[in-house]
């Protein structure tokens, strides 16, 4: 047997466990998608996933904890989309730039009344909850409070949750968690944050 035989073999084969595999998957339902972890690109794999749902024509929508300060690139490019996408910059800056507690749970709340306000739009499909775990990691929202709204949204509902050290009850709770690991970063090198990369 030549080599591309027993490739072709070997392929046709393992179509067909994929192939079986993929037949026994029937449910459909909203997911609750945590971005986690060290490493960079927890928000730009949810941008990624936002542009998937634009392309199928959702509406989506997109609450931003914590962030505020800089000028994004996506923020620029998503304009082309116009009421396909209700988007909010709720945050004021890291922690470490406001150092002002009470202002930054009085942000973040008020970010998560908007993020519930979001949750119950029927004609929205996908939510991105950008650095909630941030907020969540500061105390600076319930959250069991936090948790149990997004398990009692209705079913069909899409939820992306990014930001660093995402607690453990969202975990739990999450149907997909994808930790973003920090092999090597241009930042420990020296190199600034980028335009068109970083923002």
């Amino acid at each position: 047997m030549s080599d591309d035989d027993r490739h072709r073999e070997k392929m046709a084969k393992r179509k067909a466990v994929q192939d079986a595999e993929v037949a026994q998957k029937t449910i459909e339902k909203g997911l609750l998608i945590v971005h986690t972890g060290p490493g960079k690109g927890k928000s730009t794999a949810a941008w990624g996933l936002m542009l998937r749902a634009l392309g199928r024509g959702w509406r989506v929508g997109v609450v931003q904890f914590i962030k505020g300060a800089w000028d994004t690139g996506e923020k620029h490019a998503l304009k082309a989309f116009g009421d396909q996408i209700d988007w909010h910059t709720l945050g004021e800056g890291f922690t470490w730039e406001t150092q002002d507690k009470a202002r930054d749970i009085a942000a973040a709340q008020a970010a998560w009344a908007e993020a519930e306000r979001l949750l119950a739009d029927e004609s929205i499909r996908l939510v991105i909850l950008d650095e909630l775990n941030i907020a969540l990691r500061y105390d600076y929202l319930n959250v069991d409070a936090v948790v149990a709204a997004l398990q009692a949204r209705r079913p069909d509902l899409h939820v992306v949750v990014t930001g660093r050290n995402a607690k453990p009850v969202l975990i739990e709770a999450a149907d997909l968690v994808t930790e973003m690991g920090n092999v090597k970063h241009h930042f420990s090198a020296g190199v600034k944050a980028q335009e068109g990369i970083e923002f």
